[in-house]
């Protein structure tokens, strides 16, 4: 049977000090968004590390058993050498590029936490559609089956903020805009004051016919970069 390197390098870093603290900050509690989550106790700088030097020797097959792993980490590293795979193939890796975006859409119930979603889609999914229709990302952002889908689908679109294409940014957090979890509260300011980045205006015009009905903390990350007199006005 083959060696599942990226599995094997993963579980030779377990740390077992660092698995409560992380159990905490990703809120593994009972009724908290990752209940029931395990953890190894290694830091993303320790898997990203393992990912660089081991990604080239990875399968889907590896792939496969590492996404459906329970420990936390080592779903990351998988979806972080996805990305590798297919941010290595730009140049008539058409196919295997496809395959990866494909992978990754087939699994988003292992994608299952915010940290997973964010280290991955803009990087993989966003990256896949700059050149193609976008349906996807609203589809996700209005029926996604559960907060990480939906998430998948605002934050995907730092991709195309990065190329100067604001639309779909502020299209999809319209969407978004009244969703009652924090986590996509957050992801959608934090989207916005990306953008906002690129163009003030527009983020300005787009806040003025929505800051007071938007959610508070949504609010506060929109405009966490404005000028303190600006940031004031919008809290008030």
């Amino acid at each position: 049977m083959k060696r599942n390197v990226l599995l094997e390098r993963m579980l030779e870093c377990r740390d077992e000090s660092q698995v409560a603290g992380l159990m905490r900050f990703f809120k593994t509690g009972p009724g908290q968004y990752g209940e029931g989550d395990k953890f190894l106790g290694i830091k993303v700088p320790v898997t990203r590390q393992v990912v660089k030097e081991c990604w080239k020797e990875v399968s889907f097959e590896d792939l496969e058993e590492c996404i459906l792993s329970d420990y936390h980490e080592v779903r990351l590293a998988a979806l972080l050498c996805l990305v590798e795979i297919f941010s290595h193939n730009k140049k008539g890796g058409e196919e295997l590029r496809k395959q990866c975006v494909d992978f990754y859409l087939a699994h988003t119930d292992r994608i299952n936490n915010w940290d997973l979603v964010d280290l991955s889609c803009y990087n993989l999914l966003g990256a896949w559609l700059l050149d193609k229709d976008r349906t996807l990302l609203y589809d996700l952002a209005r029926s996604g089956k559960n907060i990480w889908e939906q998430r998948i689908g605002i934050v995907s679109t730092m991709a195309f903020i990065r190329k100067g294409q604001l639309d779909d940014t502020f299209a999809i957090a319209d969407i978004l805009l009244n969703h009652p979890h924090d986590l996509i509260q957050k992801a959608v300011g934090w989207l916005l004051r990306e953008a906002g980045k690129r163009d003030e205006k527009r983020l300005r015009s787009f806040l003025d016919t929505r800051c007071r009905t938007m959610p508070r903390t949504m609010l506060r990350y929109a405009i966490e970069k404005f000028p303190e007199p600006l940031r004031q006005s919008y809290l008030r």
